[in-house]
């Protein structure tokens, strides 16, 4: 049984009404799509048949609830720990046997970014991490706003040129937008049109094609099998691979910029004494970077266009923000403070649809949970797909309520972990943060989206989480039109 713990739960998430907001939250509700909680526990086939089709959709309705629990897969114990106080011993309290990433994400990763940061652990991560996390600091995000505004006005010009029936796919359009920012800040120079197509091609055809529950494990390997995977696969590794080392070869070439986070990236490990980073050790970490920053900000503003699709009082509240701090002009990243609509709308769709909806770990030593004994290499997961749906924990928490994340709230710190949290928390949360909010108020300003009509949305997840099948939308122009 799961063991609640409701006092924490109770002060996980605390809004302070105004009657505004009250009378706005009962004129109109908006309940996104999501699977439907099991009314039963699957048996073992059902476990691994739903992982490989989809890792969201297979959990009952009792794991809707703070608490933790422990059950076993064949020879593996799995500890699920769903409670923000027990999130905080496992991340925080014994980061040090709990850093550890899942065999299964390692296995299902480790083909296609190496040894890079997001996989990585012991000393390997102790050392790149500082040198990552330096380079895509918050304080450096003045450097990246230009680049970031540059490539949302460019989606917009073509947007702008689309015929008034045309229909587009978000996430491929999305994913371009953010694969031409990441691009440009990671290596310094502009990737081309086809290259990033190339990468989203790659990236979607890699999670098609991965194994994501590796059975070996569950058998009895710690570590896990290899994943070996099929033809399409490796064609997707390779195609991936070649781009990032296209650009990574022209940056060492002298063609990028003296202050990309690559050039950074050499220049940081340089000055610290570190063994020189090999075009491989680049690659693996522009490479996670790179996927981590283009992947993750592209799923949750295709998620972001859906929600706003749906909740057209949010977006008259948008559309109004925006005209007050912007006027006629574009949005930069200087108006963000005043553009809170849009950062909680941006809030409010990671909690909704985190890109990573599943953060497993594995315990190096034997240790103790709350109540639960935890054996040598258990898999302890951490579910912010489950966390963020907690019905003790989020008022409503299958709607769309991006007011939650205006001010007045106070959010528990491991009851919301879109970036995850702890030592481990991601080092570019602040860029993608502002990143998302910028693009979305930028195209926003001009355009609404209009998803096709009596398109089933249905989230899928096999590493990230996507709409399955992608969003197919037409692109609206709000009138007036804008000069820039």
């Amino acid at each position: 049984m799961l063991q609640r713990n409701l006092p924490l739960a109770q002060r996980a998430f605390s809004l302070r009404r105004s009657p505004t907001m009250i009378e706005y939250k009962t004129a109109a509700e908006f309940t996104p799509a999501h699977p439907k909680a099991l009314t039963r526990e699957p048996n073992l086939l059902e476990v691994i048949l739903g992982a490989r089709r989809n890792l969201v959709e297979i959990w009952p309705a009792k794991y809707y609830r703070s608490g933790i629990d422990s059950f076993r897969i064949l020879r593996r114990q799995v500890v699920f720990v769903n409670d923000p106080e027990h999130i905080r011993y496992v991340v925080a309290t014994r980061h040090s046997n709990f850093e550890r990433k899942s065999p299964q994400m390692r296995r299902a990763l480790e083909a296609l970014l190496g040894d890079g940061l997001f996989i990585s652990d012991g000393e390997t991560w102790k050392k790149r991490r500082p040198l990552v996390a330096d380079i895509v600091h918050k304080r450096r995000l003045p450097e990246f706003g230009k680049t970031m505004e540059d490539a949302a006005l460019t989606v917009a010009a073509e947007w702008d040129a689309l015929p008034a029936d045309a229909e587009v796919e978000l996430t491929e359009e999305m994913g371009r937008l953010t694969a031409a920012i990441i691009s440009r800040a990671v290596f310094g120079n502009n990737i081309a049109r086809e290259a990033a197509q190339q990468v989203i091609d790659g990236f979607s055809t890699y999670q098609r094609h991965t194994d994501s529950f590796n059975l070996g494990y569950f058998l009895g390997a710690d570590n896990g099998w290899p994943a070996f995977g099929g033809k399409r696969r490796r064609w997707a590794i390779a195609m991936v691979h070649r781009v990032v080392e296209g650009v990574i070869n022209a940056h060492l070439a002298g063609k990028g910029d003296a202050g990309s986070m690559v050039d950074l990236l050499i220049r940081r490990n340089q000055k610290n004494g570190g063994e020189p980073l090999d075009t491989t050790a680049l690659r693996n970490e522009a490479a996670t970077i790179f996927m981590a920053g283009h992947e993750t900000t592209a799923t949750t503003l295709t998620w972001a266009w859906y929600l706003l699709a749906n909740a057209p009082w949010v977006r008259r509240s948008v559309h109004d923000e925006i005209t007050a701090a912007c006027g006629n002009r574009a949005a930069t990243l200087a108006d963000l403070p005043q553009l809170r609509w849009c950062r909680a709308v941006i809030q409010e769709t990671l909690r909704l649809y985190p890109p990573v909806p599943l953060l497993p770990r594995q315990a190096l030593e034997a240790d103790r949970i709350g109540h639960i004994d935890v054996e040598k290499s258990a898999l302890v997961m951490i579910a912010p797909w489950l966390l963020h749906r907690s019905v003790d924990l989020w008022e409503k928490p299958n709607h769309f309520l991006p007011e939650r994340f205006l001010s007045g709230a106070r959010i528990d710190p491991f009851a919301y972990i879109p970036f995850a949290v702890g030592p481990r928390i991601c080092p570019g949360m602040n860029f993608g943060l502002d990143e998302a909010t910028l693009c979305l108020a930028i195209l926003a300003q001009r355009f609404e989206v209009q998803p096709r009509e009596g398109y089933k949305v249905e989230p899928v997840c096999r590493l990230t989480l996507r709409p399955k099948g992608g969003l197919p939308a037409r692109i609206v122009k709000r009138s007036p039109q804008l000069p820039f």
